[in-house]
C-alpha cells in the first residue's frame, strides 16, 4: 500500500513538472498586436407612417427580414379619398368660375342690356310728354285765375301734376343711366381683380388636392432600409397617431463593433487598419477595418473588463465588418485583435 502511494506521488510530481516545463516553454503573446473588448452595435430604424389612422395590413413579425422599398404597413385611406373627391369638386367649380370671368360678354346679355336702355328711354319720353302737358295746363289755369275766370283749385291741381311729372322724368332719366352703365359692364367683362381672385381660388384648391394626395401616399409605409424586425409596436386594427412608430428594424448586415483601446495604443492606430472580431463562440473571427477613432478619452464601460480595468482611461474605436451571414447580433460582447505596426 505504501509502495503504491509513493508511485502515485511520483506520477503526480512528474505530471506537474511536465506542465510547468510546458508553460515555461509556451510562446509569449505576440508583441505586434493588442486584444481589446467591446460590444456589437447596428443601425436601428424606427419606422413610422407620416399619416395616422386605422392599421389595415401588417404582415411582418419579429425576426422577419425586410428589404429596402418593401411595403410593411397600410392604413385605411377612405377618409383621405373622400376628402380628395370633395376637393376635386371644389376645383371644378373654381375653374368654371375662372372661365366665366375670363369669357367675353354673350350676345344675349348685350341685347338684354340694350333692351333695358330702350325701355328706360321710352319711359323717360312718356314722362317728359306728361310733364309738358302738365306745364301747359298750369299756364292756362294761371291765366284764367288772373282773369277771374278760373278757380284756385284747378290751378293747384295743375301745379301738383307738373311736380309729379318732373319727378317721373327725373326717375326715368336715372333708370336710363343705370341701364347704360349695366351695358358698359357687360361689354367690358370682369374686372382684373375679379379674374385674379378666381385664379387664386383655383390655385388654393389645387394645393389642397396635392396635400391630400401626399396624405394618401402616406397611408402606405415603405421601409427605407433593409434589416431584421426586432420590435413590432402595433397590430392590425389599431388606430395610431401620425408619425407613431410601428416597427423597429435593425440593419445587422452592416453591424460594427465598438471596442475600447488603452491610451498608449491609440497613436499606433490608423483609419482603414485591419482588425479581427472574435465572439465567445470562438472560431476564426470576422475580418474588419477601423473606421472611427474617438477624439476623447473615457473610462472603460462597466460591462467591459474587471473593476481594475474599468478605472483606466480608454478610447472608443469602431471596427466595421461584413455581417451578411448574421454572426454578430446587436449588443453582443466581442473581442477585437488589432495588429500594431
Amino acid at each position: 500500500m505504501t509502495q503504491m502511494t509513493q508511485m502515485t506521488q511520483i506520477t503526480i510530481l512528474a505530471a506537474t513538472t511536465t506542465l510547468a516545463l510546458a508553460a515555461g516553454c509556451a510562446a509569449p503573446a505576440p508583441a505586434d498586436r493588442v486584444r481589446v473588448s467591446g460590444h456589437v452595435e447596428a443601425t436601428e430604424v424606427r419606422l413610422a407612417p407620416d399619416a395616422g389612422g386605422r392599421v389595415l395590413t401588417l404582415s411582418l413579425k419579429e425576426g422577419d427580414r425586410v428589404q429596402p422599398g418593401q411595403t410593411v404597413l397600410t392604413l385605411d385611406p377612405r377618409d383621405v379619398e373622400l376628402a380628395i373627391e370633395r376637393a376635386q369638386a371644389e376645383q371644378a367649380a373654381a375653374e368654371s368660375q375662372l372661365r366665366l370671368v375670363q369669357a367675353a360678354a354673350r350676345p344675349a346679355d348685350v341685347r338684354q342690356a340694350e333692351s333695358q336702355i330702350e325701355t328706360a328711354r321710352a319711359e323717360q319720353s312718356a314722362a317728359e310728354s306728361e310733364l309738358a302737358s302738365a306745364e301747359q295746363d298750369l299756364t292756362r289755369f294761371e291765366s284764367l285765375l288772373t282773369a277771374n275766370s278760373g278757380s284756385r283749385k284747378q290751378r293747384d291741381d295743375a301745379a301738383t301734376r307738373r311736380d309729379v311729372g318732373r319727378d317721373r322724368v327725373s326717375a326715368a332719366a336715372s333708370r336710363v343711366r343705370t341701364a347704360q352703365e349695366a351695358l358698359a359692364r357687360v361689354q367690358a367683362g370682369a374686372r382684373r381683380e375679379e379674374v385674379d381672385a378666381a385664379r387664386a381660388r383655383v390655385t388654393v384648391v389645387s394645393a389642397q388636392i396635392a396635400a391630400l394626395r401626399k396624405s394618401l401616399a402616406d397611408t402606405t409605409l415603405v421601409s427605407p432600409v433593409g434589416g431584421v424586425v426586432t420590435e413590432k409596436l402595433v397590430e392590425v386594427g389599431e388606430v395610431i397617431a401620425p408619425r407613431a412608430p410601428a416597427l423597429v428594424v435593425v440593419d445587422l448586415d452592416r453591424a460594427w463593433a465598438d471596442v475600447f483601446v488603452p491610451e498608449p495604443v491609440v497613436p499606433l492606430l490608423r483609419l482603414g487598419q485591419p482588425a479581427t472580431i472574435f465572439t465567445d463562440a470562438g472560431g476564426a473571427g470576422l475580418a474588419g477595418t477601423i473606421t472611427y477613432v474617438s477624439p476623447k478619452a473615457e473610462f472603460t464601460p462597466r460591462n467591459v473588463q474587471t473593476a481594475e480595468e474599468r478605472s483606466k482611461l480608454v478610447y472608443r474605436i469602431r471596427i466595421s465588418v461584413d455581417n451578411k451571414d448574421g454572426v454578430l447580433k446587436q449588443g453582443m460582447p466581442v473581442e477585437a485583435e488589432i495588429v500594431i505596426r
